[in-house]
């Protein structure tokens, strides 16, 4: 669920450190840093679970009543639009704020968007409340990371342990958040839970706001200040971007039944543009550029994978709320609960697969071998629903999911932190983050994707939708595989 969100291989490294070993060994400022982003990804996949069925869920029964089909792709083009968002988030570290301001600042934002979905009345709390979620979550995704890294100078051996304390807090919000607001959901409605996020946030934050000043001034350093002279360019760019937007929402151009469409039209301009950008510029060199050239399979691998595996916040709650057995000796688990799952699995694995990399050393898998095992893994996780396939309503034995659910995670684990890995190792030296970003524009597209593909789950016929996307990610996987030594060659010596 939320291994991406760590990027611990992204971080910049410290000019200084501390050492303080107050936290577990480590400097007592990553409490700020955790509990924020503890308390982040509480609301975060606390609120999307709910998302879904306060979106088509029925006015009688709290819900917004849209389409199902209408749902099921805002919620992919919101998750889409957040990865994106880290895009902006970086760049405004980079040029204006610094990282830590605007870990802050996108923290603020966050709380008021989940303010806006518990009070704000019908779709007008979807509108305000998705767009400033989904900017606040990737300013903080894009620069927590960054943040931790500065408090550890660039030798301290505890920065590996850091860093998996740091992810540990990461995925307990994700597995907290889903359980607290599915309970308030069913027992109290959709704005208790929602309520229940922009509490748990605001926790977050005011512990923030209140240990931030502990952290290392390197933290708000701007690597590469913005000149004053251009400010008036970037803001009326600013401006510009957000009028065409409404014009174009005004016109009916955006709508609430294509948000996916366009957010993935977004999305492959803008990597169309990060390609070209790094491709052609006269600051790399041709070993460098053969690298990028090898990332783009990788990238293509990443796309499909993603698109599969964000199903999770599409397909599989309605999954799990229409065809699940949620009866636990007579008494009803709400659904949302099955999104509580992954992080489990996520947290028992990590350690596995990293102590079996190490383990194996040379002996290894080459980056695209574990990209297309991630990719035929997710696959076959796709083909494990089949046998369940026209059951009927609550038919498919909780068990059966949790199952699944476990070979989603060994998919992700296969190929999320491989990919940031990778991402960073092919990176020309100019353009570091840039690779980054896009190893980020890649789970921003697969997830947009994945809200244009859930729409065609049908509950009752549910054989070709399984079994057709299974069948096409195991074969580019299986094609990636073949590819490999090709591939290589393009990488230029990094395995």
């Amino acid at each position: 669920m939320s291994h991406e969100d760590a990027a611990a291989t992204a971080s910049p490294t410290s000019e200084g450190g501390s050492n303080d070993t107050r936290f577990f060994g480590q400097p007592w400022a990553l409490t700020h840093i955790f509990g924020v982003e503890l308390w982040e990804r509480f609301s975060f996949y606390g609120m999307q679970i709910v998302l879904v069925y306060y979106l088509y869920f029925s006015v009688s029964e709290g819900g917004a009543g849209l389409p199902q089909a209408t749902a099921v792709g805002i919620v992919g083009a919101y998750g889409g639009a957040v990865y994106l968002s880290t895009i902006l988030g970086a760049w405004v570290a980079d040029r204006l704020l610094g990282s830590e301001r605007v870990l802050f600042f996108s923290a603020i934002v966050i709380v008021a968007g989940h303010v806006a979905l518990a009070v704000l009345p019908g779709l007008l709390s979807v509108a305000v409340g998705l767009v400033l979620v989904a900017l606040g979550s990737g300013g903080l995704k894009a620069n927590a990371t960054a943040v931790v890294g500065t408090l550890y100078a660039d030798k301290d051996p505890r920065r590996d342990a850091g860093f998996s304390l740091f992810y540990l807090g990461i995925n307990l919000g994700a597995f907290a958040g889903p359980l607290l607001t599915g309970f308030l959901r069913t027992s109290l409605g959709f704005h208790w839970a929602f309520g229940a996020a922009a509490v748990g946030m605001a926790l977050g934050l005011a512990q923030y706001a209140v240990g931030r000043r502990s952290l290392p001034e390197s933290a708000r350093r701007v690597p590469n200040p913005l000149p004053p002279s251009r400010y008036p360019l970037v803001l009326g760019i600013g401006v510009a971007v957000v009028a065409a937007i409404a014009l174009l929402i005004a016109v009916g151009v955006i709508r609430a039944d294509n948000l996916s469409l366009v957010v993935v039209t977004v999305v492959i301009a803008a990597t169309i543009a990060y390609f070209a950008v790094i491709l052609t510029s006269s600051r790399i060199t041709a070993t460098e550029r053969s690298r990028v050239y090898g990332f783009i399979p990788l990238f293509v691998a990443s796309v499909a994978f993603w698109s599969l595996y964000q199903q999770q916040f599409t397909v599989v709650p309605l999954y799990a709320e229409k065809r699940l057995d949620l009866n636990l000796f007579g008494w009803q688990m709400p659904p949302d609960w099955v999104q509580s799952i992954n992080p489990v699995f996520i947290i028992i694995l990590s350690g596995v697969f990293a102590a079996l990399w190490t383990r194996l050393g040379t002996k290894q898998p080459v980056t695209p071998i574990k990209f297309a095992a991630g990719v035929v893994v997710m696959g076959l996780a796709f083909l494990l629903f089949l046998p369940f396939a026209g059951g009927g309503a609550s038919s498919t034995p909780l068990l059966a999911i949790v199952g699944i659910l476990f070979v989603f995670t060994v998919a992700e684990l296969l190929l999320s932190p491989v990919g940031l890995s990778a991402a960073t190792k092919l990176a020309p030296a100019a353009f570091q983050t840039q690779m980054v970003a896009l190893f980020f524009l890649s789970v921003s597209l697969g997830t947009a994707i994945s809200g244009l593909l859930a729409p065609l789950y049908d509950p009752e016929n549910e054989v070709p939708y399984f079994s057709v996307l299974g069948a096409i990610a195991i074969a580019l996987g299986l094609a990636l595989a073949a590819a490999r030594k090709p591939v290589l060659a393009l990488m230029r010596g990094v395995r």
